[in-house]
């Protein structure tokens, strides 16, 4: 009993230290200049005609802009739920659009939230970093299960998980370095290099933009949520498989792992955070070899990931990567995002 209160109190701790970040402009201005998220939501909104005449709840309502979208798009009621203090500025935000009595503010958590009806849609931008650092998805669910009329409308309603080879030229560089001191200053130091190594392609994941070309072979899905019916317990271990076939002579510095969301209605939104499209915020997150690895044209790479929270902080996220590369011995690494 003491153990489950201490654990209950740890979480309501990270809640809170989590809330509090949220409390600052920063955060809030690079989400919402970030054009292919902010549009992406504001097309799936206001081009779904089913949300007309309904009533929504937006889990982490933020400053409100999604609420917003909402209101034009027609919608009867928003019950904007956002549990940190930048409720107050949702507040004002609503008012300014002359939107009172259209969008409710409701400063609480969503598991604490006194919603008067439930609803007929729920919308949020609740992914993270790799889609789960950080995320409100276990919110979203509660939301669902709780709020959401059968046969609802969840917006996103499907996320899709990706994971490719990868060239970092920035890692390249700064590890040759060590090599070109001495043509620099007449001091060899290429000894320097294995420490280098370890002390950059470390177990900490890297949010990183990863450019097109140094993309080793065609991605892989390697996991999808269906936000319909997608448990708790689902999305605790996520887990998948990936092969690939190199295009051609590289180094390998690790694996690059983006997701992309969609937004049902009369015409489908695709919001991508692929290296492959414009970049977003989220940009795409590295997880390094201990080394770099000659590859090349059809070299074989499989293996598998599982992502997990931190037992930690429920917030964090951890990544079991098991992989082998042209056929050498399977090897595994734990890498993770926070504590």
């Amino acid at each position: 009993m003491a153990l489950l209160k201490k654990r209950k109190h740890e979480k309501s701790e990270q809640d809170s230290e989590y809330f509090q970040c949220y409390s600052d402009v920063s955060i809030h201005e690079e989400m919402i200049s970030d054009t292919v998220r902010t549009s992406a939501y504001k097309q799936a909104i206001q081009s779904n005609s089913a949300l007309r005449g309904k009533t929504v709840l937006d889990v982490g309502a933020g400053t409100g802009i999604l609420s917003i979208f909402c209101g034009q798009a027609g919608v009867k009621k928003v019950y904007a739920v956002e549990a940190s203090s930048v409720a107050q500025l949702a507040n004002n935000v609503v008012k300014q659009n002359g939107m009172e009595g259209k969008v409710e503010v409701i400063n609480s958590s969503v598991e604490t939230a006194e919603i008067p009806e439930q609803v007929d849609a729920i919308v949020s931008e609740w992914m993270g970093y790799a889609l789960m650092y950080e995320s409100m998805l276990s919110s979203v669910i509660y939301a669902r299960d709780k709020w959401l009329k059968p046969g609802g409308l969840m917006l996103p309603n499907c996320v899709d998980l990706f994971i490719a080879p990868i060239n970092d030229p920035t890692t390249e560089n700064r590890l040759d370095f060590w090599s070109d001191v001495k043509r620099m200053y007449g001091v060899d130091m290429s000894c320097v290099r294995p420490f280098a190594q370890t002390c950059i392609m470390n177990k900490e994941m890297q949010v990183c933009s990863v450019y097109p070309e140094d993309v080793l072979s065609f991605p892989a899905k390697f996991a999808s949520l269906n936000l319909n019916s997608v448990t708790l317990e689902e999305t605790a271990k996520i887990y998948g498989t990936f092969k690939f076939r190199c295009f051609g002579s590289s180094f390998m510095h690790g694996f690059a792992v983006w997701f992309s969301v969609i937004f049902p209605g009369e015409k489908v939104v695709n919001l991508s955070t692929s290296p492959y499209g414009e970049e977003t915020h989220w940009k795409q997150t590295l997880l390094f070899l201990n080394e770099e690895i000659q590859v090349e044209q059809d070299t074989e790479i499989s293996g598998d990931i599982t992502m997990t929270p931190s037992e930690i902080n429920h917030r964090h996220l951890h990544v079991l990567l098991n992989y082998s590369i042209g056929g050498s011995m399977c090897r595994t690494k734990l890498f993770q995002m926070g504590s």
